[in-house]
């Protein structure tokens, strides 16, 4: 049965998710001691609300390290060396391309520059102008271009156009500088929903990509988003779309989370009953995620994404027990859906985090019984 039709089905009038959300974040503000809402996550050893790390989904100190002595010292040199060790086909390069393009990009929006004043991100340019031919480089820009229309442009305006066509062009340049890197098309994926592409057209980047990389899981998130992108009115490709992709999944691939991420896209477009996370669809699609983290391997980058995920759907489907197991592998950092689709993602972490401990407690549990 198709996801579009489930969600119809389950809507009720009356009842949303938000709502219920303020009541429970209410519950554990005001319940008094003792009470299991008031369970305290520090006793778990989970990280306090304000030094959760916002910018990435789980650890890569070789990128934090890199990243602070950049932006110390505005010298490129420590990045580029950091991708041109890194490998082309990975989930890695491709987190770290976004890293540094997010970086440069927050730190314009923070010092646009003005008279006699050196704009934020200034190493990027110096890096693209002294490094012409740098492959690292040159994927990062294409990125950042695309992270600056998106940041700081509406949709569908001049501008956003402007820099889009900006970016694909500097998407063009970096392929011809590593045509066997499918880095510089992911990139393109963000283009292709940015000025609406085609369906040929996609289907021409997107073979592109597997001819490359065809098990790469970033690169299938991109495309998602363009699927219900582009086709807002009806999500059948899109649905369709992650279930191939986990279908043909190879053993140990994450891939095979693909149609979890599917209803995530779903959700803000409808009033949900309280049942829909006990639903057929949205438990099949858990069980899903769950194989594909069993199943793969503990270094794989795109393993936080599919556990960060886990916790928001097991939460609501109060699957207490398995909510904490994901909690424990990546309590600390935050860059990651759901909690990046808000203002405050440390915060909407921390309310999923203290219901799962109150759930946890509510129903038995104790630090002393969850495996570490």
């Amino acid at each position: 049965m198709e996801i579009l039709f489930v969600l119809v089905a389950l809507v009720m009038i009356g009842f949303v998710v938000l709502p219920f959300m303020r009541r429970r974040r209410g519950m554990i503000e005001q319940v008094p001691p003792g009470h299991p809402d008031a369970a305290d996550p520090a006793d778990y050893g989970f990280v306090r609300q304000e030094e959760l790390d916002v910018r990435m989904p789980g650890p890569d100190q070789d990128l934090l390290d890199v990243l602070d002595l950049v932006q110390r010292t505005q010298d490129h040199r420590a990045a580029a060396q950091l991708l041109a060790g890194t490998e082309t086909e990975g989930e890695l390069r491709w987190q770290r391309v976004q890293a540094f393009a997010g970086a440069a990009s927050l730190e314009l929006q923070q010092r646009p520059g003005g008279v006699g004043d050196t704009p934020g991100g200034q190493w990027l340019r110096v890096w693209r102008a002294e490094q012409a031919k740098d492959a690292g480089g040159a994927a990062v820009h294409a990125e950042f271009l695309v992270q600056q229309a998106w940041r700081t442009a509406a949709p569908g305006s001049d501008e956003f156009r402007i820099i889009m066509e900006e970016a694909r062009a500097a998407c063009g340049d970096a392929a011809l500088l590593a045509p066997g890197d499918p880095i510089p098309y992911i990139v393109e994926l963000s283009v292709a929903r940015g000025l609406n592409y085609s369906q040929p057209e996609f289907e021409q980047l997107w073979l592109k990509i597997l001819d490359r990389a065809p098990a790469h899981m970033g690169a299938h998130l991109a495309a998602l988003h363009y699927w219900c992108e582009k086709w807002h009115g009806s999500r059948r490709q899109a649905n369709a779309f992650a279930e191939a992709a986990a279908a043909r999944a190879p053993r140990g691939s994450l891939l095979a989370a693909m149609p979890l991420f599917a209803v995530f896209e779903h959700l803000p477009e409808v009033n949900l009953v309280s049942g829909f996370y006990q639903s057929e669809v949205v438990t099949k699609a858990m069980h899903g995620a769950l194989h594909a983290v069993h199943s793969a391997r503990p270094d794989d980058p795109m393993l936080a994404h599919v556990r960060h995920l886990l916790v928001f759907f097991l939460v609501r489907a109060e699957r207490w027990a398995e909510a904490m197991n994901q909690l424990i592998h990546v309590d600390g950092h935050v860059g990651a859906l759901p909690w990046t689709h808000s203002p405050d993602p440390a915060a909407e972490f921390a309310v999923y985090r203290a219901l799962a401990v109150a759930g946890y407690e509510a129903n038995g549990g104790s630090p002393a019984t969850l495996p570490h």
